[in-house]
This record gives structure tokens, C-alpha cells and sequence, in this order.
């Protein structure tokens, strides 16, 4: 008995979560609601820190690894995908969750963001999206949305923004979801579906900036946004059904996991080099002497 006892580990409290550095966002930053749903996540999908791992690029969002008890990476700004990519493949133990906002992911990052989707590399990608920069103060954002005035757009934006979601599903992402972190129960239950697939989770989440974007508030959003859930009739698994809930906009604004594909492998499960095993721990068939020399050359 006691011996099961030792063997059982206890299950990891949101507490324990918390990381050594507080965060340094504005009071009312959306963020904190990722970070705290996330946590909740981590916990409700039974998964201990060091199972997983937590990438970043550059952003007020992407200070987020930092807030968490977990391994983490604060990388290049629009490389988090890049470098969880690798991470994923070289050990396939971990979960690897990306954080970051809107201008990291899809703007600088916008190249990476498509092509982790359409090989389907297992990892959760949660997207803390305020639709403006706000660690440079103040402007335009790949999903800021037209006419809108910021520092860099004095007179009005004249681009039409980025709609991250028809073009996930598009893309080859077999979870798409969106949430808004007003709505913090959701949330923690999109964000653990997205740990909780086999492949690449899309989870794009409102996260209003109150300091620099006026326009898109908790205020703006809360009588936009709709449940999908709330919709009986809603199949995520349709993909034509999926693209046309997506392109909504306006007075409803849906909310939810859009799609979901659970029959098309994950990249490194399509692979039969990867799919043998975490490669940190094969054999390396390459000696310390010659890994050594790649290394210095590299440096």
C-alpha cells in the first residue's frame, strides 16, 4: 500500500504554476486571463511542469514563460514556432504550448504560423490577440482593423486585417479555436482541448490592451461575442461550416472551438524516425568529438 501510495504523485495545484517573477502588465491587461487560464488548463488536463514546455518570441504577451513553473524558452520575435518546432520533434515527451500576441505570431511570425500548421506539428499555440502593438506603444497590427487610428496610422488604417481563423483552418490546423478572456471559463476549456490534441492547436484569444486599443474593449466585445456551443446544431468537425461561422464579424462575433480533425497524424507521428522515440534520448550515432566541433562552429 504504501509503496502505491509513494508511487502516486499528487496532482499539481494552480499554485505551484506560479512562476519566480510577477508580471509586469498593465492592470486590466487581458493577458493575466490567459496566464490564469492556462494555469487552470495545465491542471485540469493532469499535466505536470516538467512535462511541459513553455515558447515565446517578443511581445508583452510573450513574457508570459517567465510567469509560468514550467521549462520555457523567451526566443526571437515571430521565431517561437521555429524553436518549438525543434523542441517538439528532438523530445515529443513534452507539450509544448507557444505563447505570444498578434504582432509576433502574425505579423513577423506570419511565415512560421503557416507552415507549423500545414505539417501539423504538435504543439498548442495560444495567441493573446489585442489587435495592436502594444509593447511599441501603440500601433498598427496585422488584426487591427480598418479605419482604426493608432501612432503608426494617425488618419485611419487603410489595410484590411488578418482574420487568423478561416485561415488556420485553411491552413492545415486540426484545432481552431477562439476565446475571449471575458469569458474565463471557456477559455480554460479551449485551452485544454488544444493540450489536450494530437497535432496543431490554434487557440486565437481576445485579449483587450487597455492601455493603447480603445476601440476593441471588454466593453466592445462583450455583446459581440457568441458561444459556439450555444449552437446545437454547430459540427466543429465541418470544415465548410467552420470557414463560415470564421468570416463572421460585426454584431456577433463567434466564439468557441471552430474545428477539430482527429485522423491526420502529427508530424513527428508521421515520421519513422521521430516516431520511434524522443530523440534526446536514441543514441547518437554522431561522436562527442565531431558534435562537439558542429557546436564551436556555430558559435
Amino acid at each position: 500500500m504504501a509503496t502505491m501510495v509513494q508511487a502516486e504523485r499528487a496532482k499539481v495545484t494552480v499554485k505551484e504554476l506560479k512562476g519566480k517573477v510577477d508580471p509586469d502588465w498593465c492592470p486590466g491587461c487581458g493577458d493575466f486571463g490567459v496566464l490564469a487560464a492556462l494555469k487552470q488548463a495545465i491542471v485540469e488536463a493532469g499535466l505536470e511542469p516538467h512535462k511541459v514546455m513553455t515558447i515565446s518570441g517578443i511581445g508583452c504577451s510573450s513574457n508570459l514563460p517567465g510567469y509560468l513553473n514550467t521549462y520555457g524558452m523567451h526566443t526571437l520575435h515571430g521565431r517561437a514556432l521555429a524553436v518549438a518546432t525543434g523542441a517538439q520533434l528532438a523530445n515529443h515527451d513534452l507539450k509544448i504550448v507557444v505563447t505570444g500576441g498578434d504582432g509576433d505570431g502574425y505579423g513577423i511570425g506570419g511565415n512560421h504560423f503557416v507552415h507549423a500548421m500545414r505539417r501539423n506539428v504538435d504543439l498548442t499555440y495560444i495567441v493573446m490577440n489585442n489587435q495592436i502593438y502594444g509593447l511599441t506603444t501603440g500601433q498598427l497590427s496585422p488584426t487591427s482593423i480598418k479605419g482604426m487610428n493608432t501612432k503608426s496610422t494617425p488618419f485611419g488604417s487603410v489595410e484590411n486585417p488578418i482574420n487568423p481563423i478561416p485561415l488556420a483552418i485553411a491552413a492545415g490546423a486540426s484545432y481552431v479555436a477562439r476565446g475571449f478572456t471575458g469569458q474565463q471559463r471557456q477559455l480554460v476549456e479551449l485551452i485544454k482541448g488544444g493540450l489536450q490534441h494530437r497535432g496543431f492547436a490554434l487557440i486565437d484569444t481576445f485579449s483587450p490592451c487597455v492601455t493603447y486599443n480603445h476601440d476593441n474593449t471588454y466593453q466592445w466585445f462583450r455583446p459581440r461575442v457568441k458561444k459556439l456551443e450555444d449552437d446545437t446544431a454547430y459540427d466543429s468537425s465541418d470544415w465548410v461550416a467552420a470557414i463560415e461561422k470564421s468570416l463572421l464579424w460585426g454584431d456577433e462575433i463567434p466564439i468557441g472551438k471552430f474545428f477539430e480533425r482527429t485522423d491526420l497524424p502529427a508530424l513527428h507521428m508521421a515520421e519513422p524516425v521521430l516516431d520511434a522515440g524522443a530523440l534526446v534520448r536514441s543514441e547518437s550515432r554522431v561522436g562527442p568529438d565531431v558534435a562537439r566541433s558542429f557546436v564551436q562552429e556555430l558559435m
